[in-house]
């Protein structure tokens, strides 16, 4: 009997931290860090380790904050999708109350540990948790135009990071905001197209058309063609300190053409499996994009 209560408190323990992981989204709150922590690195001239914790920290509650208001506002719509029916809180495993009191407890260390940093990190966050749950989660049953709102507190942690590192916003951190603003639409339009009959049953508008149609291929081919452009122009030397060379010029673009080829495959067959390959392409795309970015700066610095 003992040995069945120990196994019983592990599995329970177990459960408390998965529900955890998902109702802070962990794998995303992690990817979200990963590019904070990219915009610092390009940002910093001496890298301080403690600043960079707490970056990482705040990051983490920030978005997880959002995770966790976003699920108690949709919990009657997640229960109508198979992907999201077995949640935390449609499940039942988790009440709103404790969903929002890991909220709010996150909600104010996020912005106080980043305020730490200084007060426009602090400010950026703040902005990022409104936005996704005030406006982009409400809008997502309402019009497509939710994508567009969607994408921006989706594009502030890379620029997070440079602001972070140089208590200041400028054309840097504006170009950085505006690779992962683009890089978002394709992004986003791929999972809404692959996931489009689940997302109908809850009633969210993801696709620009609302339907799996040419029009919605033709915009994520142009969206994937933007998303190249912009993450090129620090190659000219036209966006202040933040610049690469044209070697890591030519990766980026390497990285755009596969990222290219998988939007236009879309726009010619136009099925779920190949809008699923172009999401995991356009994850790869934006994390080696930023990993080529942060290694050429210090490649520059060594030699």
């Amino acid at each position: 009997m003992q040995n069945l209560s120990i196994t019983q408190v592990d599995t329970a323990k177990v459960s408390v931290i998965q529900d955890f992981k998902e109702i802070t989204k962990m794998r995303l709150a992690l990817s979200v860090v990963f590019s904070s922590v990219a915009g610092y690195l390009l940002g910093v001239d001496t890298i301080s380790w403690s600043t960079l914790v707490l970056l990482a920290i705040g990051g983490y509650f920030m978005v997880g904050a959002s995770n966790a208001f976003n699920q108690i506002i949709e919990r009657d719509l997640d229960v109508l999708m198979d992907r999201t029916k077995n949640r935390p809180i449609p499940s039942g495993r988790m009440t709103v109350n404790t969903a929002f009191i890991i909220a709010a407890v996150f909600t104010i260390s996020g912005i106080s540990v980043l305020y730490f940093i200084n007060p426009q990190t602090a400010m950026f966050g703040a902005i990022s948790i409104f936005i996704y749950v005030s406006l982009y989660t409400p809008l997502k049953t309402k019009t497509p135009l939710s994508v567009f709102v969607g994408a921006i507190p989706g594009a502030i942690p890379f620029m997070l990071g440079w602001v972070a590192a140089t208590n200041d916003f400028g054309i840097e951190p504006g170009t950085l905001f505006m690779i992962q603003f683009f890089w978002q639409f394709p992004h986003f339009w791929a999972i809404g197209w692959f996931l489009f009959d689940d997302y109908k049953k809850g009633g969210f508008f993801m696709l620009p058309t609302g339907k799996r149609d040419k029009s919605t291929a033709t915009q994520i081919v142009i969206y994937t063609v933007w998303t190249v452009a912009t993450s090129l122009i620090p190659v000219f030397g036209v966006t202040g300190k933040l610049y690469i060379t044209p070697i890591s010029g030519v990766l980026i673009l390497i990285l755009g053409v596969f990222l290219l080829r998988y939007a236009i495959r879309l726009y010619k067959v136009r099925d779920a499996k190949t809008a699923k390959q172009l999401m995991l392409a356009s994850v790869s795309y934006i994390t080696l994009l930023q990993i080529i970015y942060v290694a050429d700066k210090f490649i520059r610095a060594w030699i």
